[in-house]
């Protein structure tokens, strides 16, 4: 095998960040936009050692589970890449790649329950973040998702997973952008102003916070002309905020987030519980999804342990905390971040919870006092960012948790390396439930069930 030569493949199945798998000889082989069943005429692109990636050049015989993307750009954007795969068999791979990834990093066979379906699989994305950017003759404003691979961006006009409203809304931001002479930013020559526009959507309300992300450190007149024009075109937003970054990274947003205009948060209900959600503090995309994972967790404690007492670590606005509040005897929440513990607290007095305890500074620290005071909890609710938990925070969820760790992930990979060191320190995977968040893509969430030996 070697560069440009043409074969014919097979697909097998899809594994985790998205590309199908087929074989050669014995050598794995890459594809992007390969379907399991997928007979292929592909170009070898790239060889290593160990396998190759090649591109499609012909489907010679399509997968039964291949189907007609629903989006007119999907094959350049790079906002969900598997819109060709019919939805319940994404669903099949998505379970696939989670067992797969806990076998070949623990050693060990957990049970990974089917995946639970995403309630919508259209209109479904309630956080959009558009990086910005400007042509260069006509000086067009561009927003949307970058091509897949690259930092180019596909100019989204319509996307059909998101709230139709926010079309329109970032529809009128781009004209009335470049009538106010706003620039947008240049990622290689850092200038330009505007960065991103981010769209904070509340499903239950039907309206959203919109967050300018801004190359410069004051606040513009035309920004705040801007702010009022989308205010008065559009009942359903309700407030725009400015977050400062002039930092020359991939950082979207700075913890520098101020009020232009109306509210600086949102409210979104699910089910009996209400969240005050402010525009640095994070809350699920998948509203219909989130409800599914705290239902899960909920589920778990409920019918295994009689109202314990709950730690629910880096919580954020208290959404597990809230969501569990009638089957626990107390909750106990950590956040570091100042923006997410001020909306817990608020959330705590508008859905009158009792016996709650918020707890906002350095997490390490603060969980350190909990143990020199020898204080225990029956669960301990662990959901960290994609990098999984540190081995740090770990052994801090051992030491105080005294019957069993939920863990929430949206990482297979790392969720698979916490469970085998939790393994090794005392706990037991009973089983593994994947949840649907980010339909027509690879992520997927998953609640692992942890007891303690």
């Amino acid at each position: 095998m070697k560069i440009n030569d043409e074969l014919e493949l097979t697909v097998e199945k899809l594994v985790y960040e998205g590309s199908a798998l087929a074989k050669y000889d014995g050598m794995p082989v890459f594809i992007d936009g390969g379907c399991p069943g997928d007979l292929l005429k592909a170009e070898v692109v790239k060889l290593n050692k160990n396998y190759a990636k090649a591109k499609i050049k012909e489907i010679l015989a399509p997968s039964p589970h291949r189907i007609k993307p629903f989006c007119p750009i999907h094959n350049v954007c790079g906002g969900c890449g598997w819109q060709y795969i019919a939805y319940d068999y994404q669903l099949e791979q998505k379970r696939n790649i989670v067992e797969e990834t806990i076998k070949k990093i623990t050693g060990e066979h957990i049970e990974v329950k089917p995946v639970i379906p995403s309630p919508e699989t259209r209109e479904f994305r309630c956080k959009l973040q558009y990086p910005c950017t400007q042509t260069k003759v006509s000086k067009r404003i561009i927003a949307g998702y970058y091509k897949k691979g690259t930092h180019e961006i596909v100019n989204v006009k319509y996307c059909p997973i998101q709230p139709k409203i926010i079309g329109k809304i970032l529809e009128f931001i781009r004209t009335k952008a470049a009538e106010l002479s706003i620039t947008a930013y240049n990622e290689k020559k850092h200038k330009g102003e505007l960065r991103h526009i981010i769209f904070r959507f509340s499903k239950s309300e039907n309206s959203c916070l919109i967050i300018f992300v801004v190359n410069t450190q004051q606040l513009s007149d035309k920004l705040k002309k801007l702010s009022k024009a989308v205010m008065e075109e559009f009942a359903h937003v309700t407030g725009c905020c400015i977050n400062y970054n002039t930092e020359k990274t991939n950082l979207i947003m700075t913890n520098d987030t101020r009020k232009i205009q109306g509210e600086n948060f949102y409210y979104e209900k699910i089910g009996d519980v209400k969240y005050r959600i402010s525009a640095n503090s994070f809350f699920q995309v998948n509203i219909g999804s989130a409800e599914n994972i705290f239902n899960t967790v909920k589920n778990i404690i409920k019918e295994n342990y009689k109202t314990p007492k709950i730690l629910d670590a880096y919580s954020g606005v208290s959404s597990f905390g809230l969501w569990l509040k009638d089957i626990a005897s107390e909750i106990t929440c950590v956040e570091e971040a100042p923006s997410s513990s001020k909306d817990a607290i608020e959330n705590v007095k508008i859905n009158n919870a009792q016996n709650f305890t918020i707890l906002n500074g350095d997490a390490k620290q603060i969980f350190q006092n909990l143990i020199d005071n020898g204080k225990k909890f029956d669960i301990t609710v662990l959901d960290p960012p994609r990098k999984g938990c540190e081995q740090e925070s770990l052994d801090i969820a051992v030491k105080l948790t005294d019957k069993a760790i939920i863990y929430v992930s949206c990482n297979p990979s790392t969720l698979a390396r916490d469970i085998k060191y939790l393994h090794e320190n005392g706990f037991k995977t009973k089983y593994i439930q994947p949840v649907d968040m980010f339909c027509h893509s690879y992520h997927i969430e998953s609640i692992a069930w942890l007891e303690k030996a």
